[in-house]
């Protein structure tokens, strides 16, 4: 995230970030697709070697990305119980300063978490709950995954014309839906509506809200606050997740899943209300997005 907002210009982010979840989503539908095909044409064996080999590949291909920093490496702190407090007070100090960034984006971290502990428990869910069978499931995920291609290329296309604030707020809103409607689900058709509105608006939504945090926090800073951010929300993330399935095992997984979803519904709405403060604009740098497409 830190190298993208040093490389791409501000007001180039917003597309190269749809681009990028267009090429994501891509891949969580190609992926699979070929991993299979190479399984029935060959063996397990060989198709992870071969992933093995692409991942080398890859590796090779980020040396050639260009070096933005001017480091000089005997500069570079080692890595002490002092020096991660010293990150804690910077982060703490930016947070302080600029406390809509920070509401917006915890509050991001937050209702994510809801989507994550549903997640969680959505192979037990859809299969004992809902009655899907492991066919039906796989067929589930790579119709989600062709939601989020078209979402993604949608975006890409028009993300120009589409304000950041909208994308956030329409994106995480549509989402919320997407899992109401499969907490609610009886079937798989009214599961696959769900999850193809989940994954066609959660491209816009994590499109926007990178955007966003690339735009709003300071490159300086940016990889001390991202890891700071990462290691709340993964304590948070553990211990939810993990009542969340003692939860499920005390009372039925349908109730839990469907209070889930309305919370997360519920805080999406007033989250929503938050960003589209109109004297909150101008942490969405609108204006010279606007002046961007004039030229």
């Amino acid at each position: 995230m830190t190298y993208v907002a040093i490389l791409i210009p501000k007001e180039k982010r917003k597309r190269f970030n749809s681009i990028r979840s267009f090429a994501s989503s891509g891949a969580f539908i190609i992926g699979p697709a070929i991993g299979g095909s190479l399984i029935l044409l060959t063996s397990v064996e060989v198709t992870l070697w071969l992933t093995a080999i692409f991942f080398v590949i890859s590796a090779i291909l980020l040396l050639f990305l260009p070096e933005k920093e001017n480091i000089d490496k005997e500069t570079i702190p080692t890595l002490t119980v002092s020096q991660v407090i010293r990150d804690f007070t910077v982060v703490k100090k930016y947070m302080s300063e600029n406390k809509y960034v920070s509401f917006v984006y915890l509050g991001f971290i937050i209702i994510m978490i809801f989507s994550f502990a549903m997640d969680a428990q959505e192979v037990v869910f859809t299969q004992q709950v809902i009655g899907l069978s492991e066919f039906d499931y796989s067929l589930l995920i790579s119709i989600t995954g062709i939601g989020s291609v078209i979402g993604a290329i949608l975006l890409s296309i028009f993300s120009n014309k589409i304000s950041l604030r909208y994308m956030i707020t329409i994106g995480l809103i549509m989402m919320t839906v997407g899992y109401v409607i499969y907490a609610f689900s009886w079937s798989f058709a009214s599961i696959v509506v769900g999850f193809v509105i989940l994954g066609f608006f959660n491209v816009f939504l994590n499109a926007g809200i990178m955007t966003f945090y690339q735009n709003n926090v300071p490159v300086e800073i940016m990889g001390r606050v991202t890891s700071i951010y990462q290691l709340i929300q993964s304590a948070v993330q553990v211990v939810f997740i993990l009542a969340i399935g003692v939860a499920g095992d005390l009372v039925s997984l349908r109730l839990t899943i469907v209070a889930l979803a309305i919370v997360m519904l519920l805080s999406s709405i007033v989250f929503t209300f938050s960003v589209l403060k109109p004297n909150k604009k101008q942490f969405y740098h609108e204006a010279e997005e606007l002046n961007v497409e004039v030229k």
